[in-house]
């Protein structure tokens, strides 16, 4: 099994939500029907980026990083500048 770390933004209000999943398809699905009470206001989502890990732990560490560092968000965004909508 893998997980995921994933970064989504808002098609509606450019906001962005980080996240770690084992069955990423399943997820957006999730966050795109409203089913996630903290990404409901701002769906749909688009993915815009992903990282794998076979490890969930490893998994989880990332997306703690990402979340609450806002030195690992910053850059991330800046790799992808050309991916995320303004």
């Amino acid at each position: 099994m893998y997980y995921y770390v994933y970064l989504l933004q808002s098609k509606r209000t450019k906001n962005f939500y980080i996240g770690y999943t084992s069955n990423l398809k399943k997820r957006l699905a999730q966050h795109n029907s409203g089913e996630t009470p903290s990404t409901k206001a701002g769906a749909p989502y688009e993915l815009v980026y992903f990282e794998g890990f076979k490890n969930k732990k490893d998994a989880l560490i990332r997306e703690k990083k990402l979340k609450h560092h806002g030195q690992g968000i910053r850059r991330l965004k800046e790799r992808l500048s050309n991916s995320v909508e303004k």
